[in-house]
């Protein structure tokens, strides 16, 4: 019995049940709709904004960002070369197709407990952010405050939904959801900007300090002069960095659990992030490998349906196509794989009606795609709003069935006015009045 105890006392303690209860919670269908019309959103906002067709392609395919990742200081030489001559390619896609090869590179070398090729892949994605805010500064800018918005709405929603089933055990709809992010919306879109804002700020001093350096004679005493606040400066920044990019994944979940306010939501993020920074490593990792492991299952389920619905066409169907003698299944809907679920491309001539049929494929094929990143997106707020709730539990003490609630703000604003209407109806006593005495 003693060890049965002490068994559940450590399951408790880490929470185990808790964060593998995510996968459940992601592929409800109330999520799946709200991750896959967020991430439609995204995509035709992409789409809209590639028209520019800013990023510079020579004439073997290579790209700004292939050359910006591995010959940086041949970049501005290959954007004049190949300006005229070479192809143009929106930012969007550029970046969706590069940061589609690094996740699926990033969860294969997980698997191998290949942890410095994991870490390799994720410092390239943000790599080519960072060339893509570089380069691409105003296009970046634009399209970042359109995700932002889309991802408040959406994320917020998703959060909510997980935290009532894990507090309460309750399954909202799609409505009362995403009604909750809409009224929480100032918070959510607000609360990652401000961390962001604060160190472009502060940055912005020692950027000025810097352009003072330039001065001859005064340049260099300033800088000697001032420099304590710049190293002051410096650590406010990295206290920023450190807790915007570990924290980022709390911030929504503060706000839906506790209802807190950008500030708020903030300062609880980083006060978790700071004070049990291990187990804030050990639920996300967990959280991660997890995640991973579901990840392949859902992808392998959606190649198997497509693969077994490619097969037994692919008995019925005999006929080639009519301009390349190839089997007309072959030219309108190349045969999927794991690894890349659209498959290939034909390059096939194709008449009219094939040309339709293969874009309704096309579109069929999307569809799917995007059920699956979808889930990748539910699983995440979903994941990140249990490890909140487990981090409250252990720093605060506070119960993960302790959840905000707006009833619960509309109920004690009642009584507030019951009490203050009950107290303007007593009538105050009137005073004693004594006869003098002769």
């Amino acid at each position: 019995m003693d060890l049965e105890r002490e068994s559940s006392e450590i399951f408790e303690r880490f929470l185990f049940p808790k964060i593998f209860r995510t996968f459940r919670m992601a592929i409800q269908p109330s999520k799946l709709v709200i991750a896959f019309s967020a991430l439609v959103i995204i995509c035709l906002a992409g789409w809209i904004m590639d028209f520019s067709n800013s990023v510079v392609v020579r004439g073997d395919g290579v790209n700004e960002l292939q050359i910006y990742l591995n010959e940086p200081e041949q970049l501005e030489r290959f954007i004049e070369t190949n300006k005229e001559s070479g192809s143009r390619r929106g930012v969007f896609g550029t970046v969706w197709f590069f940061a589609a090869s690094k996740f699926h590179g990033a969860v294969n070398s997980l698997f191998k407990f290949d942890i410095p090729d994991v870490a390799g892949h994720i410092a390239g994605y943000f790599k080519a952010l960072g060339w893509a805010f570089r380069h691409h500064t105003l296009y970046c800018i634009i399209f970042g405050l359109i995700k932002i918005a889309v991802i408040s709405l959406a994320g917020g929603s998703l959060c909510r939904i997980a935290a009532l089933q894990l507090a309460r055990g309750e399954k909202p709809g799609l409505t009362e959801a995403l009604c909750f992010s809409t009224k929480k919306f100032r918070s959510l879109f607000s609360t990652p900007l401000i961390p962001v804002g604060i160190i472009i700020f502060i940055g912005l001093f020692i950027f000025i300090v810097g352009m003072i350096g330039n001065i001859r004679y005064v340049g260099e005493f300033v800088i000697g002069i001032t420099m304590p606040l710049l190293f002051l400066a410096g650590i406010i920044i990295t206290f920023f960095l450190i807790g915007t990019f570990a924290g980022f994944n709390l911030m929504f979940p503060a706000i839906v659990y506790d209802g807190s306010d950008s500030g708020d939501a903030i300062s609880r993020s980083f006060r978790y992030v700071y004070s049990r920074p291990w187990l804030m490593f050990f639920y996300t990792s967990v959280a991660a490998v997890y995640g991973s492991v579901c990840y392949i299952f859902v992808r392998l389920f959606a190649f198997v349906m497509l693969l077994v619905t490619y097969k037994f066409l692919q008995f019925g169907i005999w006929v080639d196509n009519i301009t390349e003698q190839a089997n007309k299944l072959t030219t309108i809907w190349p045969q999927p794989t794991f690894t890349n679920l659209l498959g290939t491309a034909s390059q096939a001539s194709l008449n009219f009606s094939e040309s339709c049929g293969a874009f309704l494929i096309r579109l069929f094929l999307l569809f799917v795609v995007g059920l699956v990143v979808s889930f990748i997106m539910s699983f995440y707020f979903s994941a990140n709003t249990i490890i909140y709730a487990v981090l409250r539990k252990r720093a605060d003490g506070t119960a993960i069935e302790d959840i905000y609630s707006d009833s619960m703000n509309l109920n004690a604003e009642a009584v507030s006015g019951e009490n203050e209407i009950e107290h303007s109806q007593i009538e105050p006593e009137p005073e004693s009045q004594t006869e003098p005495s002769d």
